[in-house]
């Protein structure tokens, strides 16, 4: 059993960690504000320039002439992950859920006989996943997930390495897989196909095709220049856009996640100093108890 000196050491470190975790979930509600505020900001215009894009590919995409970027390589044998997690940890289960989703779609692709490649973007999906699939990681792009406020310029280099590398044939399909932000304490791991372009689930192409003739009475477009000289400008941008927008995502999914596991952290350290105290009172209690016996007999002692 632990001594009086130490269970006051204990509770006195235990007191000072719950004061580090207070301050740091209040850190990350400051930060979860401004980054929620950029994700959600940017969601309108990520929407809006996937329904342009597949409002131009329509008649495109079977084109002998269609972009790469739109029709593909003619093949699916080497996938690009991009991995976008934290630079740092005390997150919860921020990144461990990314890289489980990761691992799962690596064994589904090599299961398949399918070559892949990762770019890792954040130092902890790196740490994790290079001790398992080192040799598959063939590129890290550090200092962007851990900025202070994320950039569309950042968004728009990474989506250049990516477009370098399909120019060169190292890949066939890129996939990026990262947080979405639903809520403080909810975040979704999405998996995104970015290279080629997915088409739109006819259902949804419908229902958009509907909703766009309703809101501008029945419009045709004509385009000038035609389709496929637009599609050579917007499909690079439309992949830096949605590169950007998984990693605001990913950085509010991030801060939400940091404040839940510091409230956690903070409620956990005050419990434990509940029953430390507990422990202590009790003990101190019993060392009294048995000093006042010890006098008390030695008096009797004395007496008789």
């Amino acid at each position: 059993m632990p001594s009086l000196k130490e269970l006051r050491g204990r509770i006195g470190s235990v007191k000072q960690t719950q004061k580090i975790t207070s301050a740091m979930k209040l850190v990350a509600a400051s930060k979860l504000k401004r980054a929620q505020e950029q994700a959600e900001a940017s969601r309108p215009f990520s929407l809006k320039m996937s329904a342009m894009l597949a409002n131009l590919a329509a008649g495109v995409r079977d084109l002998p002439g269609a972009p790469p970027l739109l029709a593909g390589s003619g093949k699916e044998e080497t996938h690009l992950i991009v991995v976008a997690t934290s630079d740092r940890g005390l997150c919860g289960g921020f990144n461990s859920s990314i890289v489980r989703a990761v691992r799962r779609r690596i064994a589904e692709l090599l299961d398949a006989g399918k070559t892949v490649k990762i770019i890792c973007i954040g130092r902890k999906g790196r740490d994790m996943l290079r001790r398992e699939h080192g040799k598959l990681i063939i590129e890290f792009i550090d200092g962007v997930a851990g900025k202070r406020r994320m950039e569309y310029a950042d968004a728009a280099m990474v989506a250049q390495k990516i477009l370098d590398l399909y120019a060169a044939g190292e890949f066939d399909v890129c996939s990026i897989i990262f947080n979405r932000f639903k809520s403080a304490v909810t975040q979704i791991v999405t998996l995104q196909q970015i290279v080629p372009v997915e088409p739109p689930a006819a259902a949804e192409d419908a229902a958009a095709t509907t909703a766009a003739a309703s809101a501008d009475g029945g419009a045709i477009y004509e385009f000038e220049p035609d389709e496929e000289r637009i599609l050579s400008e917007l499909l690079p941008r439309n992949l830096a856009v949605q590169i950007f927008g998984a990693l605001v995502e990913n950085a509010a999914s991030e801060q939400g996640a940091r404040m839940a596991a510091m409230d956690n952290a903070t409620r956990n350290a005050g419990e434990m100093i509940r029953k430390l105290t507990l422990s202590y009172n009790r003990q101190r209690q019993a060392q009294i108890t048995k000093e006042l016996i010890e006098i008390i007999s030695g008096a009797e002692a004395a007496v008789g």
